[in-house]
Parts: structure tokens; sequence; C-alpha cells
């Protein structure tokens, strides 16, 4: 026989007095095997016993009721969850049907709560079942079925609702490493962070979920207990129908060089099976790119600086050299003067002879010049003497303004005197000083110079050009000074020879003058001639 009873007490315990339903009451309904309350309330709810007993033995089993206030016909705590595999077919059908009190009921099934489901051929409503002939995504949702029945004269519906959920099909459901990949590295720098990566795919099983986790020397992370091991939970990365793919990562707050001989060692599982692959490391070379760059970044800007400070102090840098490192004349030759001036007589560059250059580079250059005016002795022959001079100077300084120093006898001398001892071979230098002359008539006379001063270097005979710029070029710190300076002879701070070797030189100097001034005046003079 099968009795049904109630506790007394919503929360009861196995010792409380049990009383029988009461079946008389038109709420309450016992069909076979079934109670059935209709149009249950609030008071309803509480622990109901079913109790099948016999003349030997009895067994009971308890059900707890929980009724709750009407909402809609999709009420979350009346779902059923059931998965349904991709492309597999499925019938849906409404629980409890085969206990109703009464044949004569209809079902009507709803899709989301919103409509009535629609067929297609791939799924239909058919009689009272959903029959889903291919499982797709979009079939996947809440389907909600309710029933109406007659009882007791009486027409009664009650709804259950069915959560479908498309999952994978159904396969080799074995888990698969996919990271790290064989034969893959991983490189590591000593002293510093390091991060492993596992990536695992964990196909879909019904109520169960797999594991992925590191091990190190085939000991766990628990089981070493070494806060510089971490390793949070896996994070899902893609999930297909509940076919994950999840990733777990090892960090490594400091690695070790003791390290580099351990296995690290990744292990994905689940109930079909288990899967592992170690990790191969290889310790990076260290390349200090940071102190590279930088000391590469300093060098480019140092030459950079250098560079602009050169081409803005060139002079200077040029002048510093031939002092610290530049070579004495006096030492290599047997010259008498430094500089052998030229110039063109009653003009203005006699003017600025006298007056401003000779007394510079004697006075502050400390410079042995020799000015034919000055120096010759009186009733000599001017020929001779001038070529004499010539040879006996280390650099022919010439003045030119309006190519006035070719229109002077004296002066065309010098200039064709040291042009031939300059094609002879001699130790004789031609220095141009392009004077700017004061006339009205300035452009004019510009002009001229700049014709002869481009004459002269097109034919290779000026070793250098310098120009004067008037008062911009008086003071001695002026570009005029320090090129002319470049031009003329090195003097160093410490001369390197005693007054004995002045003295040798001296007499040599006097013997060669006398032996090669018949050579050189008839060189120099044929040079005149011809010209």
């Amino acid at each position: 026989m099968l009795f049904w009873y109630r506790h007394t007490r919503s929360h009861t315990s196995d010792h409380e007095p049990e009383e029988p339903v009461d079946l008389s009451l038109r709420t309450v309904l016992k069909y076979r095997g079934a109670l059935w309350i209709q149009l249950a309330s609030m008071q309803d709810s509480g622990m109901y016993i079913c109790m099948l007993r016999n003349m030997t033995s009895c067994v009971k089993i308890s059900v707890r009721l929980e009724v709750f206030p009407p909402n809609s016909l999709c009420n979350d705590t009346l779902q059923h969850k059931i998965s349904v595999p991709i492309q597999s077919n499925y019938t849906l059908r409404c629980p409890n049907l085969q206990h109703l009190p009464s044949n004569t009921y209809n079902v009507t099934w709803y899709y989301e709560c919103r409509s009535n489901i629609i067929n297609s051929y791939m799924m239909e409503v058919h009689g009272d079942e959903v029959v889903i002939y291919q499982m797709l995504t979009m079939y996947a949702g809440l389907y909600t079925c309710v029933v109406h029945y007659q009882s007791n004269g009486h027409t009664f519906h009650y709804s259950h609702g069915i959560n479908v959920k498309a999952v994978s099909s159904k396969g080799p459901k074995q888990p698969k490493i996919l990271n790290p990949a064989v034969g893959e590295t991983n490189t590591v720098t000593v002293g510093k962070k390091a991060d492993f990566v596992c990536r695992a795919f964990l196909p879909y099983l019904d109520d169960e979920q797999g594991q992925v986790w590191w091990s190190i020397n085939n000991k766990t992370l628990e089981e070493l207990s070494d806060s510089r091991y971490t390793s949070p939970a896996f994070r899902v990365l893609l999930n297909y129908h509940d076919d994950l793919t999840v990733e777990r990562v090892l960090n490594v707050s400091q690695f070790n060089a003791d390290d580099l001989s351990k296995e690290f060692r990744c292990y994905v599982h689940n109930s079909q099976g288990i899967a592992s692959r170690a990790i191969t490391l290889t310790e990076e070379v260290y390349i200090p790119s940071v102190e590279l760059g930088c000391g590469l970044g300093v060098t480019l800007a140092l030459a950079l600086l250098l560079f602009v400070l050169y081409r803005v102090f060139w002079l200077e840098v040029h002048l510093l050299y031939r002092s610290w490192f530049g070579t004495d004349e006096r030492d290599t030759d047997d010259k008498e003067y430094d500089v052998y001036i030229s110039y063109a007589r009653n003009t203005e560059e006699e003017e600025f002879v006298m007056t401003t250059l000779r007394h510079v580079l004697e006075s502050e250059f400390g410079y042995t010049v020799c000015i034919f005016d000055r120096d010759s002795l009186p009733g000599g022959t001017v020929t001779e003497e001038t070529l004499q001079f010539v040879s006996r100077s280390r650099r022919l300084l010439v003045i030119l303004s309006a190519c006035s120093a070719f229109r002077d006898g004296q002066a065309l001398l010098e200039f064709r005197a040291g042009v031939a001892a300059m094609l002879h071979g001699a130790s004789v230098k031609l220095v141009l000083i392009q004077f700017k002359s004061g006339n009205k008539d300035t452009t004019k006379h510009t002009s001229k110079t700049h014709t002869c001063v481009k004459e002269l270097q097109r034919a290779r005979i000026a070793l250098a050009v310098v120009r004067w710029e008037g008062e911009k070029s008086t003071p001695l710190t002026s570009h005029f000074w320090k090129r002319l300076r470049l031009q003329l002879p090195v003097r160093t701070s410490v001369h390197a020879t005693t007054n004995h070797t002045e003295h040798n030189q001296t007499a040599k100097h006097t013997h060669n003058t006398k032996q090669q001034s018949p050579e050189t005046a008839e060189l120099m003079m044929e040079t005149i001639q011809h010209s």
C-alpha cells in the first residue's frame, strides 16, 4: 500500500510527528503513485513523505515542496537543464504527463517565453513533444511546456521549463597541450623574472571540468612551497560549445642559475586521459643595449658638438694644433726672413703695410719681415737685391688692390721673382692679401681686384688669399690675422736651437747666398725677361 504523510513543522527531524495527508481536501488528489496539489498555496510548502508498506516491510522517501509566488511561465527555479551535442537529434518531453489524473489534456510549447515554437525542417512540435532533428546553436535556450488538464470538473494547468544547452559533438575527449610546442625553446635571463605559458585544450564532458597545473622536477608548487614560484588559476581563452582552450602561467619572480637544470612540466587532465609536456630552456646572452644606445648617442652628440665647434672655431683649432705639433721652419731651412712684403708704392697699400701690417707681424707675432725700401742698401743693383731678398724669404706677401701691384715696376719685379722661385722649386710660398680700396669708386676697384685674384688662383700660383675688411679686420682677434697666421711660418713657444747653431746656420746661409746668388739671379731674370 502507498501512503502520503506530511511533517507538522516546516523544519523537522526524524523524530517529529508525521500526519497523513488529508485526501478529502478538494485541492489534494492522489492518483496512482502521484500526489497532486492543485492550486497550491504558500501554506502547502513543507516536507512530504511517501511510504510503501506491505505485510513484512516498509519503505519511505521524503520530498520537500517549495511554493513560490506566481511570476511568469519562465521561472528560473523550475528549470531543468539538459545538454545536447551539436549535430545530434533530441526529443524534449514535458515531465509528469504519465502521472496526470486525467487523460484529457493538451500541451503548449514556448521558446524563450516569447512565442510559440515555429516548425522548421530541423525542429518541429510533434504532439506533446518537441523533436530536434539536428541540434544547432540557434536552438539552444529555454523551452517551456504548459499543460492544461481536467480534474473533478475543473481545468488546471502547470508549466515546466527546460533549459537546452548546445555542447560539442561526440568525439575524442582526451585533453591536449597546445603550448609549449614540441621543440620550442624558452629564453630566460638569470636574475630576472620569467613567465612560462601552458595552453591546453579541454573538451566538453558532462558535469566535469578538466585540470591544468605545473610541476617542477615532478613536484607540484604546493609540494615545493617556494615563494618564487606562483601559478594563478587558469583562464579561459576560447569557449566553443564548452570545448575550452585554457591558459595557465607559471611565474618565476627571480630565475636562478640552478633553475636551468630543473624540469618545468605542464600537465592537463580529465577523466578521459592525461597529457604533459616539458619546456626547453636556454639562457639569454645579456646584450647591454641600453648602455650601447646611450654610449652611441653620447658619441654621436659629442661628434656633432665637435663638428659644430670645428666649423665655428676652425681657425683657432688650426692655430692651436700648429702651436703644439707644428715644426718651426727656422730649424729646417737656412732662410733669413720669414716674410717679404710686396706692394705698390705711393698708394694706400704702402700706408697699410707701413702702419699696420709690418708693425703687427714684427711686434705682435715676432716674424722677421723684409721690406725692400727699408732693408736694401744704397748703391746696390735693384734687380739683384730684390731676387736675393725674395730667395732668402719663406713667404712672399703680395698686397693687391685693383691690380695696382702689377702697375708698379718694383712690385711687379718682386711678384715675378716669387713666381719664378716657386716654379724652379725654391721654398718660397706666395700669399695674397686682397686689400679693399678706400676710394669712392669702391665697386669698380673691388671688381678688378677680384679678377686679378681669380686669375692667380686659377693658375695655382698663390698659396692662399686673405682678405682685408677694413675696420672689421683691425683687432688682432679678427679672422684676417688668424687666416694670415695660418699661411705664415710656424712659431713655437720654445725654439730648439742654440746660439751656436744659429751662428753656424747664419754662416752657412751667407756662404750659400754668395754661392747661389748669381745662379738664382740668372734664373729669375730669365723668367722675368720671358714674362
